[in-house]
């Protein structure tokens, strides 16, 4: 009998603690790297007007089995303009319209995203990676958190500049990705690779530094009706996306001379 009350009495918690986890919002610190590699005559010049990292604060919301993800305006760093040796660098800012909504239940992502001054509809199925646990922990804002790791194979486009002539070019690339998560929080959102892990992701490393999240915030409370899939935008696929930004990234290159953008989120 004893033991039947205390199992009744842990899965009474158990259903407390998951009504209590079900929504939320969480606000990340995002650090990115500046990967660009000047060759030539002044590279190391041009090298040195740029900033090594640039950093920013993510925010996710996330109830009913769905996510909004995007960026916080008041805390995103100014855009730069970076001048040397006849080269005019601009890094520039994700829009303030710039979100990703995803549906758990339905394992399907949309994004909305600004490119070029054209808005774009990104719709795209939740990709699973092969996630290990790897059995380490670590405490994350107070709620013990789990590592989870895994690969992911992909494609990027390589910058050089030589001479003030800008390269570009695709290149394979793996990702290896740490992320820690939190089980007490049974919601599979994050800043990236939501739906996949049976937690809260706390914080995430992608390339051993290339792109590092931090939680640095958590409220059980959350404005339920901002978490709704964008609608305002040209519908195309990641890969229609993909093309149309490639082509508009070569214009820019031709017609912007000596002018560089750069886009950071």
């Amino acid at each position: 009998m004893k033991k039947l009350i205390a199992s009744a009495c842990f899965a009474m918690m158990a259903l407390v603690v998951w009504g209590q986890q079900q929504q939320g919002r969480i606000v990340y610190e995002r650090t990115i790297e500046m990967q660009i590699r000047f060759a030539g005559n002044g590279g190391d010049d041009i090298g040195q007007l740029l900033p090594r990292t640039r950093t920013d604060k993510v925010e996710v919301l996330f109830a009913n089995n769905q996510s909004l993800r995007r960026i916080l305006q008041d805390e995103v760093p100014d855009e730069g303009n970076f001048s040397g040796n006849g080269m005019q660098i601009r890094v520039m800012t994700a829009g303030a319209d710039d979100v990703i909504y995803h549906h758990f239940g339905e394992q399907r992502t949309v994004e909305q995203r600004e490119f070029a001054t054209k808005k774009y509809l990104i719709s795209d199925s939740i990709q699973q990676l092969n996630w290990k646990l790897t059995g380490e922990t670590k405490e994350v804002l107070g709620y013990l958190c789990q590592q989870a790791i895994a690969q992911r194979i992909t494609k990027r486009m390589a910058m050089t500049v030589d001479n003030g002539v800008m390269k570009r070019e695709e290149v394979p690339d793996t990702l290896n990705i740490t992320a820690w998560f939190a089980p007490a929080i049974p919601v599979s959102a994050g800043p990236e690779y939501q739906g996949q892990l049976p937690g809260l992701i706390m914080a995430l490393d992608i390339n051993n530094g290339r792109q590092v999240y931090r939680a640095v915030e958590f409220k059980p409370e959350v404005d339920i009706k901002a978490i709704k899939e964008p609608k305002n935008g040209k519908k195309v696929t990641a890969e229609e996306f993909r093309k149309e930004r490639e082509k508009m990234m070569q214009e820019m290159e031709r017609n912007g001379g000596g002018r560089m953008r750069f886009r950071m989120g």
